[in-house]
């Protein structure tokens, strides 16, 4: 399930060595690209790019050999903050939190998104029987997601608490939410008996969640925002797309063929998942889900204008977004989009 994880409380650490070793002052030179990504099969696309080199691949069609950098983050606040320092080039997080970055970072760094990673629906999880909707949770009730407040599922629960009991208390749940990774999230609810009863989950961890019969389903992304809507984006600096236009084209390229071979190598993608993930899970299992007619690796943004009328709604986004293209780099323009 796990990869080598770098933590919240680690991350300053890290950070505080690049800042140190000089290295956040300047974006790399052409020709270098260092990415970060989370945990769970939503980052599929980026296990295929990994294992079949093809960023390295377009590179060399622009002429350039490409180093990539590839980091593991849970939570979009580190990822956020590493990006802004100089420390990561490209990160990946929730439509929310990206969006997020965006409205806070105009006329400055000007951060846009880079591409989708892809529609999947995230169930809101727990093992309390008495818990069946969103308004049976209470003070005694805790809400494990990866950023408690700011990230792709505190937001997503933001939208709907404030559908439910009114803008003025869309923070509702935040005092209940705690911030843990999704493979620790997923270990304490199946386990049981620790305060976490309730897990704002993603794929492939839902899944082998509600394998335990005492886990259920109490609600889906899917009906908060009307039908399939992207998951998680990738996103850089101005400065990064505008310094590096040959590395960052040929990582698009990249995205984009990775994309196209999971669609049509949907067994293959998942062994992919598994080998660079160096998942436990069953192969048969990790198939089912890429084979999951609810789930879209697709670099095409969908239903992500959602997100951001309605955080500009709610006050979370300062600026309001025109269409989806506003805060996407021109290069995703060629696809469709929402």
């Amino acid at each position: 399930m796990r990869r080598s994880l770098l933590s919240a409380k680690l991350f300053p650490a890290l950070l505080a060595g690049v800042l140190a070793a000089g290295l956040s002052a300047q974006a790399h030179a052409e020709g270098s690209i260092r990415i970060a990504q989370q945990f769970g099969i939503g980052y599929l696309i980026l296990d295929v790019v990994q294992d079949q080199k093809l960023i390295e691949k377009y590179g060399k069609q622009e002429g350039l050999d490409i180093k990539v950098e590839w980091t593991s983050l849970s939570g979009s606040t580190g990822m956020n903050e590493a990006l802004l320092a100089g420390a990561l080039d490209v990160v990946s997080a929730g439509a929310p939190p990206a969006l997020v970055l965006w409205d806070r970072t105009r006329g400055r760094q000007n951060v846009k998104a880079i591409a989708s990673l892809g529609s999947m629906p995230n169930y809101l999880l727990s093992n309390n029987p008495n818990v069946k909707t969103l308004k049976d949770f209470s003070d005694k009730d805790r809400i494990a997601v990866p950023a408690a407040g700011v990230g792709f599922q505190s937001r997503t629960l933001q939208i709907e608490t404030a559908r439910l009991y009114g803008k003025a208390d869309y923070k509702r749940f935040d005092s209940i939410s705690v911030s843990l990774s999704h493979p620790d999230a997923t270990a304490a609810l199946i386990a049981g008996g620790s305060e976490i009863n309730a897990h704002f989950s993603s794929p492939p961890f839902q899944y082998q969640a509600l394998e335990n019969k005492n886990i259920h389903k109490v609600l889906s992304s899917y009906d908060i925002m009307g039908g399939p809507a992207s998951f998680n984006f990738l996103y850089t600096t101005q400065k990064f797309h505008d310094d590096n236009p040959k590395t960052y084209r040929a990582f698009y390229q990249a995205l984009v063929e990775a994309a196209e071979f999971i669609r049509n190598n949907k067994a293959k993608a998942a062994d992919t998942f598994i080998r660079v993930q160096k998942s436990k899970l069953a192969p048969e299992f990790v198939r089912r889900i890429v084979e999951d007619p609810e789930i879209n690796f697709t670099v095409s943004p969908e239903r992500s204008y959602v997100y951001a009328e309605k955080l500009h709604e709610l006050g979370v986004l300062k600026n309001r977004a025109s269409s989806w293209k506003d805060y996407f780099f021109e290069e995703a323009y060629a696809q469709p989009g929402s």
